[in-house]
């Protein structure tokens, strides 16, 4: 699942942890390789779901508040289970995915790495907020112009758990600069 990537060619921040469940993802296609229109979506897809679980499992660790531990925890269960959903169409295509996150990914957990409590919860609801609302964007664009129909179910398939994210997020958010 692109997991709430950015706008940028490949989503996420990051090298994958080992234990993750994106971390065995094919990497015959390193992040910063020209991609064609037909691989360009499921890398980013690839990166941002990684980055989506990193993030996630980092919320449980850092997060202050429950709220925030339990939308971490949410992350990593769909975002792990997109993400091998899309490891599985790639796989049957021959489509290479990261096993890394790209560029800006990691900053976003390099910079989250950093931070704790009150300050974590604050900032990683934020970038939950604007990072979902760009990879409805991109899920969207997919799921009506992708060439390929499998890329086009998968995109589909994951917008609505997106917006399921992007509405608890805003929910969050919203409750934390009250």
């Amino acid at each position: 699942m692109q997991s709430c990537n950015s706008n940028q060619s490949a989503t996420s921040t990051g090298a994958a942890s080992t234990d993750t469940p994106t971390s065995n993802l094919a990497n015959t296609n390193p992040a910063d390789t020209p991609l064609t229109d037909k691989d360009e979506f499921p890398l980013k897809a690839a990166s941002g779901g990684m980055m989506e679980v990193q993030l996630g499992q980092l919320a449980q660790k850092n997060g202050q508040s429950q709220r925030v531990k339990n939308f971490g925890a949410m992350m990593v269960k769909d975002h792990s289970k997109a993400n091998n959903e899309l490891k599985a169409i790639a796989e049957t295509k021959n489509i290479s995915l990261p096993t890394t996150l790209i560029p800006e990914h990691q900053e976003h957990v390099t910079m989250l790495q950093k931070v704790t409590g009150a300050e974590f919860d604050k900032q990683y609801m934020e970038m939950m907020t604007k990072d979902h609302k760009e990879d409805i964007d991109e899920f969207d664009k997919a799921s009506k112009n992708s060439a390929d129909a499998d890329l086009k179910a998968f995109a589909t398939k994951t917008l609505p758990v997106l917006r399921v994210h992007l509405d608890s997020a805003q929910a969050i958010n919203n409750s934390l600069k009250k």
